[in-house]
């Protein structure tokens, strides 16, 4: 290998450190890393400004369009509602009736405003039919990401290899040729989840028969005993006080010492700080009692109690405050809002909080008014405001169903396009058809004029286009032939099989711990490569590629939609292991299975 393939090799190599770590975004690493070698020479200006005037990237950047004039016109939210079951039932049918229609969704939309639409809608659901929610919302997010796999627009990352290809003088994919193996990847993960969810996943079994409420989510508040209230003096039992009916006494902070009073008896004095679990209504009840005080309450004070309410916000990378903490922040003045706790890794915070530095996917719940929906309840500052917008009527009856016609014509154009010629040379791709229809939604007020550029992943695009110029720094550098005779070499025994297993496992794990557009774009030129050298077809590796990149389900960090839901269903890191290295697993065998058949070497 040559000095600039070790000199390319280290800027990976730092980068999927950085990268790992959540140091920067994943779209400014990138561009760092593109800029590095073209001042090393590794690529030319051209090469390192070809990710960014590349089809399959702006094709992107306008299904970002798309997807949020669909979720503006409200099409999914009236679908959502009108699917989703009004019975209990067995889990093996509950996850099924979720799972298809979402995927089907996923396969024509971006995947995050989907889950943003659905999971607080079914988190609600599950709790109306008294079902646990987390026996729902990882398997949500799994659904947009199998749904993703089954067309050529489901997922960024495969208009990615899909450019990456043309880019190389090759035929991409047609619109639903993944769907060869991604409607079999999709079936395999539903039938895995309703067959095994019951016990895989967290949360409560699901029992037919049982009429009790099960794990809907407990909120945590902090209260201060006033020296003149009457609970003075009152006894605490075991964690328990009528006078704070259904509330749980979960702690008492006094002197600076905390006790747990959830067992033993214990007298309130006056200044104790008490830490309360119940449900969302008891919020109302803590506010309106002159006994206890809210902790925070200070800050709203000119505010009416009947017009306080509580929201919960999942903050994106977007959010400004991320590596700081609540009060180097200043997050009321910005927002107008209380942080009364933070959900992060399936742990509820609500004491300390002041000293904790926030990070992207932290789920605050927060004490605010209506004002907060209003302001930020579209913006991309935060993914999700909790479940009062999921039920607002958005978009009248035209615009459901011009942007659901929109939407077919834009996947119909898509299909048949590339069978008509254009005299003037246009080619009626994706591309075209995916620009006519964010044209037209912006023109008939279906979207927002003005949100146009808010509904745009700038640093998925950044983060695309720069993969394009490491990509073909690979290529330049004399790496991308290195790591394919190794990888050659290493498989020889099992032969084009063999390179294409570990092709998709090398994608899957640079998937999972940095951006899944990314992984495709460095493994890329590998397959590539390989593919010259062994003399075979590349187009079986190209797919493995598309898959093994979307197919993240081990880690919350892999796939956006991931962390969405884990902040919203309070999901620990090792439940995406344990529900997720099995459909891994499950997609690779699959994969193996089809790949040759529908695509020879």
């Amino acid at each position: 290998m040559t000095i600039d393939g070790f000199i390319v090799l280290a800027v990976i190599v730092i980068s999927i450190a950085v990268l790992a770590k959540e140091l920067l975004r994943p779209g400014l690493v990138l561009f760092s890393a593109a800029a590095f070698l073209m001042v090393t020479g590794t690529i030319s200006n051209r090469e390192m400004l070809a990710g960014f005037s590349n089809k399959g990237m702006i094709t992107v950047g306008l299904l970002f369009l798309v997807s949020e004039g669909i979720r503006e016109s409200g099409v999914l939210n009236r679908l959502a509602q009108t699917y989703l079951p009004r019975k209990r039932g067995k889990m093996a049918f509950l996850i099924p009736r979720i799972m298809f229609p979402v995927s089907v969704f996923s396969a024509f939309l971006n995947n995050t405003p989907v889950v943003i639409i659905f999971a607080p809608i079914i988190k609600k659901w599950a709790e109306k039919l008294n079902l646990s929610p987390k026996k729902f919302l990882i398997p949500l997010s799994y659904a947009t990401i199998l749904g993703g796999v089954c067309t050529l627009i489901g997922t960024s990352t495969n208009l990615v290899v899909h450019g990456l290809i043309l880019e190389n003088g090759y035929k991409g994919f047609s619109m639903f040729e993944l769907g060869k193996i991604g409607i079999f990847v999709a079936i395999g993960g539903t039938l895995y989840l309703s067959l095994l969810g019951n016990r895989l996943l967290p949360g409560k079994k699901i029992l037919l028969n049982s009429k009790s409420s099960i794990d809907i989510k407990d909120y945590n508040y902090n209260i201060v005993i006033p020296g003149n209230s009457n609970l003075v003096g009152m006894v605490v039992k075991n964690g328990r006080l009528k006078e704070l009916k259904r509330l749980l006494i979960r702690s008492i902070i006094r002197n600076d010492e905390t006790i747990d009073a959830r067992k033993g008896t214990y007298t309130l004095i006056p200044d104790d700080k008490l830490l309360v679990a119940g449900k969302a209504d008891r919020l109302n009840f803590i506010l309106n009692n002159d006994n206890i005080r809210l902790s925070g309450i200070d800050l709203v004070k000119n505010i009416p109690k009947n017009q306080l309410k509580q929201y919960e916000a999942v903050l994106s990378p977007r959010f400004p405050g991320l590596k700081k903490t609540i009060p180097e922040f200043n997050f009321y003045d910005h927002y107008e809002a209380v942080v009364l706790a933070i959900h992060r890794n399936g742990e509820k915070i609500t004491s300390n909080m002041d000293k904790l530095k926030l990070k992207e996917g932290d789920n605050l719940v927060l004490l605010t008014t209506d004002r907060f929906i209003q302001n930020w309840g579209d913006s991309k500052i935060f993914y999700l405001t909790s479940y009062i917008r999921d039920y607002k009527e958005t978009g009248s009856f035209w615009k459901k169903w011009i942007a659901f016609i929109i939407l077919v014509l834009m996947i119909t154009g898509g299909t048949v396009g590339q069978y008509f010629q254009s005299p003037s040379g246009i080619t009626f791709d994706m591309f075209f058809f995916s620009a006519l229809a964010a044209i037209f939604l912006i023109w008939l007020r279906i979207m927002p004029h003005q949100n146009y550029t808010r509904a745009i992943s700038w640093d998925v695009l950044i983060t695309i286009a720069s993969a394009f110029a490491i990509s073909k720094a690979m290529q330049n550098s004399g790496l991308a032939e290195s790591l394919a005779r190794t990888t050659i070499n290493f498989a020889r025994a099992f032969g084009p099989l063999g390179v294409l297993a570990a092709l998709y496992l090398l994608t899957t794990i640079f998937t999972e711990i940095i951006t899944n557009n990314a992984a495709a774009a460095l493994v890329f030129p590998i397959a590539l490569e390989a593919a010259r050298q062994m003399n075979i077809d590349p187009k079986p590796f190209f797919v493995a590629i598309a898959v093994a990149a979307s197919a993240s389900f081990a880690t919350p960090i892999g796939y956006q939609t991931n962390l969405i839901v884990q902040a919203i269903g309070n999901y620990k890191f090792n439940d995406y292991i344990k529900v997720g290295l099995p459909l891994n697993i499950l997609v690779f065998l699959i994969s193996m299975l089809l790949i040759p058949l529908f695509w020879s070497f």
